[in-house]
């Protein structure tokens, strides 16, 4: 009988220890879901090479840890397969315009560089890129500094040359160092295709997540053949933020280069702003690469491209770049309003003038969108 009840005693501790763990385990969950209730869900969106992953990167050096030794020394190959891909598509195009342009003999270059073209044109076309040494970044700078290749790099919105170009180029030397670790701003530069979907916990106020609101960016591959992954991501979020390239309106898309990119992404924000699970989100449009777009938009027209034909230059210089501006953000006013059905109108709709190099314009950026979102939820709750 003892033996009996000992053994009965053994299994209710048994029982009541199991018990105890699956109340703590039910606790946790419950915080757990309280806690994610409280974390805002932001869906980063926009066409390839609209500077999606360059804010995103940004966001984890601005408001998380930033990226620690290894994580830079990661970027060296990337880096270092950007430069010879950019090399290739330069002298490759130099070879293009050389034969067929009316004025080729300036795309022609001298016979020594012609074999170094080849060879590095080799390289670029390889799936894997050496390391870059001192004396192939000899030769790359020899055919950078070619006039041929400089002719082509003024025509490089014609060849996919990518943004990176001339900031890699000029830091060849200190890139091609055989104790190289790449700074933040390497980082920042390099170049690799989103595929799939990142993710990222911040607060832009701090880490203390009492202060201010706790978000959840996710990142995703702009790319065509990448926006089908977006679809599941599409529920219970807060805001979009869709990047649009402002610069881009000369430019073609890597993946179809009879599609200008400016159109391309008109349609793209179209086609979002419909979604019926957006109906109540809120939508931050950042006009990226505004840099860029001050410099090329008093050499380039503006109305090269099919959306803004309508578009009739009124002065020079910096009161130039800002009617212009002012001209694209009117563009894409009119479109949300066209695009927003009437019920939805009362959705909080922002536009900003970004570049997402920039540190100090992306974490005042971000700021702004925290005020805005912070004021959305306090209306939603009756206290404003």
């Amino acid at each position: 009988m003892g033996l009996l009840c000992s053994k009965n005693h053994r299994y209710t501790e048994a029982d009541a220890e199991e018990n105890a763990q699956a109340t703590e385990i039910e606790r946790r969950i419950e915080q757990e879901s309280k806690a994610e209730k409280h974390i805002q869900k932001l869906l980063l969106l926009g066409a390839g090479e609209s500077g999606k992953s360059t804010i995103f990167k940004q966001i984890k050096l601005l408001f998380q840890t930033g990226f620690d030794e290894e994580e830079l020394k990661s970027y060296i190959s990337v880096i270092h397969a950007n430069i010879y891909q950019t090399i290739k598509i330069l002298y490759d195009g130099s070879k293009e315009f050389a034969q067929n342009e009316v004025d080729s003999s300036k795309y022609v270059l001298s016979s020594e560089n012609k074999v170094i073209g080849e060879k590095l044109s080799e390289i670029g076309s390889g799936l894997d890129c050496p390391s870059l040494n001192r004396e192939l970044a000899q030769e790359i700078e020899t055919l950078w500094k070619d006039s041929a290749i400089q002719e082509t790099y003024a025509r490089g919105n014609e060849l996919q040359v990518p943004d990176c170009t001339h900031y890699f180029m000029e830091n060849l030397q200190r890139l091609s160092d055989a104790n190289y670790i790449p700074t933040k701003e390497d980082v920042l530069y390099a170049r690799v295709r989103t595929t799939g979907v990142v993710e990222i916990q911040f607060s832009p106020v701090g880490e203390n997540k009492k202060s201010g609101e706790v978000y959840r960016l996710f990142d995703v591959g702009g790319q065509r053949n990448e926006r089908r992954k977006w679809i599941h991501l599409f529920e219970g979020v807060t805001a979009v933020i869709f990047c649009a390239t402002i610069s881009e309106y000369d430019q073609t898309l890597f993946e179809d280069e009879q599609r200008n990119r400016m159109v391309e992404t008109k349609q793209l924000f179209d086609w979002v702003l419909k979604q019926p699970c957006f109906e109540k989100t809120s939508f931050m449009l950042f006009l990226n690469k505004f840099d860029i777009f001050e410099t090329k938009v008093l050499k380039v027209p503006l109305n090269v491209c099919e959306w803004f034909k309508d578009y009739q230059p009124v002065s020079t210089g910096k009161q130039e770049i800002e009617h212009a501006y002012e001209f694209v953000k009117k563009k894409f006013e009119e479109l949300y309003f066209q695009s927003t059905a009437p019920d939805r109108v009362d959705r909080v709709f922002k536009i900003y003038r970004t570049n997402a190099l920039d540190q100090k314009l992306v974490k005042k950026t971000f700021k702004l969108v925290d005020e805005s979102l912070r004021r959305r939820n306090l209306f939603e709750a009756g206290l404003l």
